[in-house]
């Protein structure tokens, strides 16, 4: 994969690097609060505490903006980063409100609560729409995103048994059986693929806004590049 050379983008306004880093302290003692707190606890597993998608997601959504406020690199490599952060965030704050919003997710302070599933979830996707990257991402490229998603949920059905701990309801087999588990994984996939591509088309939108010229260098498969017209 070749990189975009960073002077075919404006860096990011002062304010918003200000933000980010403002956002990013937040976001810090959010993660880090409830292990600190409980690692004295016999009953607290900070394997278990990182066995979360929504910590997992927002350790790099920490990344992305303290990366964006010190740097602000303007490569496809970083800019590919930030997409496919920005779906894991809004994927964090989609599931929590439709499936989760009810659930013990070991974050009992609410303040932390709403930082990590509303917050920052929200603040990731501002960031994306403010300054959007400058290449065209295609659509193919934007689902391979879900590699991250799907590694974990690996991760989780193998861990699992062996930890005797599931961290969602959904991908816990004990209640249901795997076969009613797996229909359910299935249709959250497809809606992942759907947020995946409604996360880059808004990229899109905002970058016509902001840049607003006809045309963008779109990345595909392996790196390839194309001029496109808008």
């Amino acid at each position: 994969m070749t990189d975009t050379p960073a002077s075919t983008a404006p860096h990011s306004p002062a304010l918003v690097r200000i933000l980010r880093f403002a956002f990013a302290v937040l976001g810090f003692v959010a993660l880090a609060w409830i292990p600190l707190r409980n690692l004295d606890t016999p009953s607290f597993s900070v394997a278990n505490y990182f066995s979360y998608f929504t910590i997992l997601s927002n350790v790099l959504a920490l990344v992305v903006l303290l990366v964006g406020a010190v740097s602000d690199p303007q490569s496809e490599r970083w800019q590919l980063f930030r997409g496919a952060t920005t779906l894991y965030m809004v994927i964090t704050g989609i599931i929590y409100a439709v499936l989760l919003a009810d659930v013990d997710v070991q974050l009992t302070d609410k303040w932390i609560n709403d930082t990590l599933h509303r917050y920052i979830p929200l603040v990731i996707l501002l960031d994306w729409l403010i300054s959007p990257p400058r290449m065209r991402i295609s659509d193919g490229r934007s689902v391979t995103w879900l590699w991250f998603p799907l590694a974990y949920g690996i991760y989780t059905l193998v861990r699992g048994p062996f930890a005797d701990f599931y961290p969602y309801p959904f991908i816990d087999p004990r209640p249901n059986g795997y076969l009613q588990m797996a229909i359910g994984l299935v249709v959250l996939l497809l809606a992942f693929v759907l947020m995946a591509l409604a996360v880059n088309a808004a990229g899109r939108l905002a970058r016509r806004w902001r840049y607003g010229d006809g045309k963008e260098v779109e990345t595909h498969f392996g790196g390839v590049e194309r001029e496109v017209e808008e």
